[in-house]
C-alpha cells in the first residue's frame, strides 16, 4: 500500500521537515494536506539550511512531485515568495509542484482580523498566533459565506466575490476597532491578487483526482504534517491550538485520500519538549535546564524567531498522541541536545488532585494543574552529534530512547543527533538494541 504519514506527536516544532526530506528518496510524491505559512519546517543538507512554510520538504528532491491540498490555507504572496527563493538558490520549481485549486486563499482582510480580533490573550495568556492571517481564513472557510478559494482568482465571479467581502469586513472591522482601521481598498486588492494569479496559475490543479488517482495506481505518497497533534483543533489543549486537525486524524480530511491509502503512521518527537505562545505545559522548566535545552536546541521559531518554552519529554502526552495518531513507528529527534546533562528525567505520569493519573486530561483547567511525576535517567556526558550507527550511541543514550519507546507503546526506528541529513540513524527495533 502506499501511503505513509509523518506527523508530529507535541507542540510542534519536532522537526518533520528534516525527516520528511529524508524520506521522499523512498516516495514518488510528498503532500503538504494543513496548515497555512505559520508553519514552518528547517531542513538543513550539504550545510545549507531552508526554511519552508507552505511548499512541502519533497521540493528538495528534484524526483518527487509535491502537493498542496485543499487542506492547506495559502497566501499567494507567501507562496511566491518561497518559489522565487528556491529557485534563487538552484532549487528546480516547476512541474514538481501542485497546488490544490480548492485551498482557500489568506486575504488581505485576514490579517487585520488576526492582529484585530485573534491577537488578543486568553486567560491572561497569548494564544500563540503567528498573526498571519490563518485562523481567520480557516472560520471564513467554515463560515462559507466570505470564503474565496485559489480556483475562484481565475473565475469571472472573484471581481465581484471580492468587493462584497471588503464592503463585509470593513463594516465588521469598523466597530471592532471603533471605526480607526485603515478601510480596505476592494480595487486594490483585486489588482494585487489578479498579479498573483498568472504567477500561480501553471501550478494550479485539482489535486483530490490527482491524488486519487494516484492512490489507485499504487504509487508512493508521504503526507506531510504540519504543526504536532497538541494543537490539534478538535482534539488538542484548546483553545491553545492552530485552526486545523493536525493530528493524524486529520490526514484524509486535509488530503482528501481515504485511511485505507494510508497505511504507515509515523510519529516524531524531540527528546523533550517545546511550546510556543500560552497554554499548559506540564514539564516546563523555567530554570536553567529550560535555558540549557533552548540553548543547545536553538529553540527559536522557524516562522516567528519566537524562544520556545522548554521542558522535559512527556510521555503521557506523547502516549496520548500517538494512540490519538494511530502511530506505527516513533522517530526521536535532537537527541544531542541532551548530551550535556547529567541526569535526564521523564514525565511517566500526573497527579492531579492528590490522586496519580495516567491520562491525558481533556480539559485545560485539569491540565493547568496537573503535576508531573518524572522518572530520572543518568545523561551520557559526551557529545554524540558524529555517531551514525544506533549501536554506537552511549549506553545510556540507547537506554533512554528506548524507555520513551516503551512509555509511548511505539517502537523506535529512526534518532537524529543533529540538524544534517547525514545525523539520522535507522533501526528496525531500536529496543533490541538498547
Amino acid at each position: 500500500m502506499p501511503g505513509t504519514c509523518v506527523i508530529g506527536m507535541q507542540w510542534g516544532d519536532e522537526a518533520k521537515g528534516k525527516l520528511v526530506d529524508l524520506l521522499t528518496t523512498q516516495f514518488e510524491i510528498v503532500v503538504r494536506f494543513l496548515g497555512g505559512a505559520n508553519a514552518g519546517h528547517t531542513v538543513v543538507t550539504g550545510g545549507e539550511t531552508f526554511k519552508l512554510h507552505l511548499i512541502p520538504s519533497g521540493i528538495l528532491n528534484p524526483d518527487v512531485m509535491n502537493v498542496v491540498t485543499a487542506g492547506v490555507v495559502l497566501n499567494p504572496q507567501t507562496v511566491i515568495g518561497e518559489i522565487e527563493g528556491l529557485k534563487s538558490r538552484g532549487i528546480a520549481v516547476g512541474d514538481n509542484l501542485m497546488l490544490s485549486d480548492r485551498a482557500h486563499l489568506v486575504m488581505p482582510w485576514h490579517i487585520e482580523e488576526d492582529r484585530i480580533l485573534d491577537g488578543a490573550d486568553v486567560d491572561g495568556e497569548n494564544i500563540g498566533t503567528t498573526l498571519r492571517g490563518i485562523g481567520p481564513c480557516y472560520r471564513d472557510k467554515a463560515g462559507r459565506s466570505m470564503a474565496i478559494r485559489l480556483g475562484d482568482m481565475y473565475r469571472t465571479g472573484f471581481r465581484k466575490k471580492v468587493e462584497q467581502v471588503v464592503t463585509a469586513k470593513n463594516h465588521v472591522l469598523g466597530l471592532q476597532n471603533g471605526h480607526s482601521t485603515a478601510q480596505l481598498d476592494a480595487g486594490a486588492i483585486i489588482e494585487e491578487y489578479s498579479g498573483f494569479a498568472p504567477y500561480l496559475e501553471p501550478f494550479v490543479a485539482d489535486s483530490t483526482s490527482y491524488l486519487l488517482n494516484a492512490m489507485e495506481t499504487g504509487r508512493r505518497a508521504l503526507f506531510e504534517g504540519a504543526q504536532g497533534a497538541l494543537l490539534d483543533l478538535d482534539h488538542g489543549t484548546f483553545p491553545f491550538v492552530t485552526s486545523s486537525n493536525s493530528s493524524g486524524v486529520g490526514v484524509s480530511a486535509g488530503s482528501g485520500v481515504p485511511p485505507r491509502w494510508i497505511t504507515k503512521m509515523i510519529g516524531v518527537v524531540k527528546a523533550y519538549c517545546t511550546r510556543v505562545g500560552g497554554g499548559p505545559f506540564p514539564t516546563e522548566q523555567e530554570n536553567m535546564t529550560g535555558q540549557h535545552i533552548r540553548e543547545e536546541g536553538n529553540e527559536f521559531g522557524t516562522t516567528t524567531g519566537r524562544p520556545r518554552r522548554c521542558g522535559w519529554f512527556d510521555a503521557v502526552a506523547a502516549r496520548y498522541t500517538a494512540r490519538l495518531s494511530g502511530i506505527d513507528q516513533l522517530a526521536v529527534m535532537m537527541l544531542d541536545v541532551l548530551s550535556k546533562l547529567p541526569e535526564i528525567s521523564i514525565c511517566v505520569a500526573y497527579e492531579l488532585d492528590g490522586q496519580r493519573i495516567d491520562h491525558f486530561p481533556s480539559q485545560l483547567d485539569d491540565l493547568r494543574r496537573v503535576k508531573p511525576i518524572y522518572e530520572s535517567m543518568p545523561g551520557w556526558g559526551e557529545d554524540i552529534t558524529g555517531v551514525r550507527y544506533i549501536d554506537e550511541l552511549p549506553s545510556q543514550a540507547r537506554a533512554y530512547v528506548s524507555r520513551l519507546s516503551t512509555l509511548v507503546g511505539c517502537p523506535v526506528g529512526i534518532v537524529s543527533v543533529g540538524p544534517d541529513r547525514e545525523q539520522t540513524m535507522f533501526a528496525a527495533d531500536f529496543a533490541a538494541l538498547a
